[in-house]
């Protein structure tokens, strides 16, 4: 029943960690599943003293048992492993404190913890967690290694020797963490964190050696798989041997099969890339070579040929070709110039034929009368007029002394000398 207190009544210290107890004393024996954190062994003292963990929740209570029962558990029980206990809890009202006194512990068996993390295996596969898009590449060369590890562990040393033995340059931030026990997962979670607020650490590597499927088991932990999701720092995992398969190396960017292992995918071969160098200087060099030998053989071929063997021959048979061009411009312009001088020749004959004064120059004369005009008629002129003749070289001034028709006025156009056109307007 509960208890009647008021502010004018209250219950004393002694009566409520009384009723605390006989409280917990009706709860009965129970079982109990967790992690063991802590066994103590004291000398000469019979009773040996644990801390449960629970596995999800940061929670742990103390528990006791037998030095005998202890001893008789088969394989032997140590720090870290998953069990089932069936116990008592009791309250020390002296020291306000709940522990359990155990009666039986039974160790969880390999295939039940199995199941157990296949289960969560695909609790975590259904949300997507273990995706492969979500992989990220590894950076080829990193500035700094962040490395999550034990103090002094094989993992360590493994990890440095052989990174810096690939890579001398290599920087390496380290980052210490219990790789086994209940603080492990807590302690991985914070270091991860750490390193991944640091933004010159470039890839993660969680490592550890190899060990039993307990001993693995805060490498599966559930919280601890979520917050390798969360990182934004490439993370890779390195736990255990190659059969080793905790649900980190799901979760990671890329799993390594062991320690060594990882330090060769974080960091490259620097005897390996100078040969590959060597090998891309080599076959530069030989397709740079090949392409010259192409080129010096265009050019041979090119400087061979009649044209630029000798480049003059070109200019000698255009210049005779001009030559030749030039000769048969000047003989088509002499026989054009020929043919014209002969038409300027006949025109000028033609029109010198035409001309009265050449009739002049036959013999005719063009008589005009006083008043300037060509006579044509006898019936013209008087006796005694005064009349000018027009001959070829000049004219000639005379006085008619008679005048004499022919017995037919008609004229004989072969023998009537054609007028002068400059008397005709003069």
């Amino acid at each position: 029943m509960a208890l009647e207190t008021s502010p004018q009544s209250p219950a004393p210290v002694r009566q409520i960690a009384n009723a605390i107890a006989a409280w917990i004393d009706r709860l009965g024996a129970v079982w109990v599943e967790g992690q063991v954190a802590q066994v103590t062994r004291r000398p000469g003292m019979q009773t040996v003293f644990m801390t449960l963990r629970d596995t999800v929740a940061d929670i742990s209570v103390p528990v006791t048992c037998s030095r005998t029962l202890y001893d008789g558990l088969n394989p032997p029980l140590v720090e870290g492993a998953s069990v089932v206990v069936h116990a008592r809890p009791s309250y020390y009202a002296n020291r306000g404190t709940l522990s359990l006194y155990a009666r039986e512990i039974r160790m969880v068996g390999l295939g039940e913890l199995l199941a157990r993390l296949e289960r969560r295996r695909q609790l975590l596969a259904a949300e997507g967690l273990f995706a492969a898009e979500l992989k990220r590449a590894l950076p080829f060369l990193p500035g700094t290694v962040g490395l999550v590890t034990a103090p002094n562990s094989a993992a360590e040393r493994d990890v440095l020797e052989n990174a810096r033995r690939r890579w001398p340059a290599v920087a390496f931030e380290v980052a210490y963490a219990a790789m086994q026990g209940p603080r492990s997962a807590t302690e991985v979670i914070e270091a991860l964190e750490r390193l991944d607020r640091a933004t010159h650490v470039d890839v993660i590597v969680i490592a550890r050696g190899g060990g039993s499927v307990e001993d693995l088991l805060p490498f599966s932990d559930e919280a601890l798989v979520r917050a390798v999701h969360r990182a934004r720092t490439p993370v890779v995992s390195a736990i255990g041997h190659e059969p080793d398969s905790p649900l980190l190396d799901l979760v990671a960017d890329v799993r390594a099969s062991t320690p060594t292992d990882a330090a060769k995918l974080v960091v490259p071969d620097v005897a390996e890339e100078l040969r590959l160098v060597e090998v891309a200087r080599e076959r530069m060099r030989a397709t740079l070579d090949g392409w010259l030998q192409r080129e010096r053989a265009a050019l041979d071929a090119i400087r061979s040929r009649p044209a630029l063997a000798d480049p003059r021959s070109l200019l000698d048979a255009r210049g005779e070709e001009v030559g030749h061009l030039r000769d048969r411009a000047r003989r088509h312009l002499g026989h054009a110039l020929d043919r014209a001088a002969d038409d300027v020749g006949h025109l000028r004959d033609r029109a010198r034929g035409l001309s009265p004064l050449a009739t002049l120059q036959r013999g005719y004369a063009v008589l005009q009368g006083p008043d300037g005009h060509v006579v044509t008629s006898v019936q013209q002129v008087d006796v005694g007029a005064q009349v000018r003749v027009r001959v070829a070289d000049g004219r000639v001034h005379a006085t008619t002394t008679a005048v004499e028709p022919l017995d037919s006025p008609e004229t004989d156009p072969k023998t009537d000398p054609p007028t002068d056109p400059e008397e005709d307007h003069g």
